[in-house]
């Protein structure tokens, strides 16, 4: 494996935040995911204000669709029953007000925060900052990125000005109240999370944003194991030993399923933009390392000579020839 890059492991020491922050929390395993309440705890616990907004329903997969409910009210309990049938498609849980479900994808939980949660019930309207997960599973590369959920989230957020961090776990999905200690892989994920979240606030310029305009981070965690003191922290590329699926046909049912083209794919490792020196993440991730991509909202081609050569040939539709 490639050796982290110092200013990213020198950085990631720096744990205790300094400067508390109002931050919004979403996910695209459901509001009652165990990840999301332990980040939410450890963040609460560093003096940030903090505040959940996420799908009444486990979500995963939904990328940045914008799906919002056209019923009221819930026409099926919440996740794990927390919140019958019957009650409004959009509230909090009944034990504790900063935690709000909404019953729609992960990208209109975040703009249903926006635009009605925070106004109308918080201290503030705008969070410094959106995070979203930790996701139970890891995504990685470019093709999974578009389809999680949890980065749909996160770049909604982005879309709106806000500097947003997705993160991702590879641990099981286990409901937030069968977490009865600080030893589980939940708990992990959340403090390595809060590690990650707590270095991009320390280190921002004082008075700054956490994250250019336009920006965001996507960060994926190996399987913890408690001794997280240990992990490398590795700034990465999505591109690289990055998977895309295929369509696998079950002749017998006459029904499709999806497996991971092998040998790896070029096209979705094909690397345009940044340094393409870095490794990818997941080539860091499934080698026990944290990493950590940047993205930008704006997907438009660098300026390249394959670039200039397209639009050159596609000039004679400006000139009508």
């Amino acid at each position: 494996m490639r050796l982290p890059n110092p200013l990213i492991v020198a950085s990631v020491l720096l744990v205790t935040s300094s400067h508390a922050l109002n931050i919004l929390l979403n996910n695209d395993d459901g509001f009652g995911s165990g990840n999301l309440r332990e980040l939410y705890r450890l963040l609460k616990g560093e003096g940030h204000t903090v505040w959940i907004v996420a799908p009444a329903t486990k979500q995963s997969g939904q990328g940045g669709r914008s799906d919002f409910t056209t019923e009221a009210n819930l026409t099926a309990p919440s996740q794990y029953d927390l919140i019958p049938a019957g009650e409004p498609s959009v509230g909090s849980d009944p034990n504790d007000s900063h935690i709000w479900y909404y019953n729609g994808t992960p990208a209109a939980c975040t703009f249903v925060a926006l635009d009605y949660v925070l106004p109308k019930f918080a201290d503030f309207k705008v969070p410094d900052l959106v995070v979203t997960g930790p996701n139970y599973g890891t995504n990685l590369g470019p093709f999974v990125w578009t389809l999680s959920g949890t980065a749909g989230a996160a770049y909604a957020a982005t879309h709106r000005s806000i500097p947003a961090i997705a993160l991702s776990a590879s641990n099981a999905e286990i409901p937030y109240y069968e977490i009865k200690n600080k030893t589980n892989p939940a708990t992990w994920a959340a403090e390595v999370s809060l590690k990650v979240v707590n270095t991009f606030i320390n280190s921002a310029p004082k008075g700054g944003p956490i994250l250019p305009l336009g920006y965001g981070a996507n960060v994926n965690m190996p399987t913890l194991t408690g001794n997280n003191k240990k992990l490398k922290y590795v700034q990465t590329r999505m591109t690289g030993n990055a998977h895309v699926n295929e369509a696998v046909l079950n002749a017998t049912k006459g029904t499709f399923t999806w497996a991971n083209i092998k040998p790896y794919a070029a096209g979705v490792n094909t690397c345009l933009n940044g340094d393409c020196s870095m490794p990818g993440e997941t080539y860091v991730v499934e080698n026990g390392g944290v990493s950590i991509s940047l993205y930008t909202i704006d997907y438009t081609a660098p300026s390249t000579a394959n670039t200039e050569s397209i639009m050159k040939r596609l000039s004679k539709l400006a000139t009508g020839k």
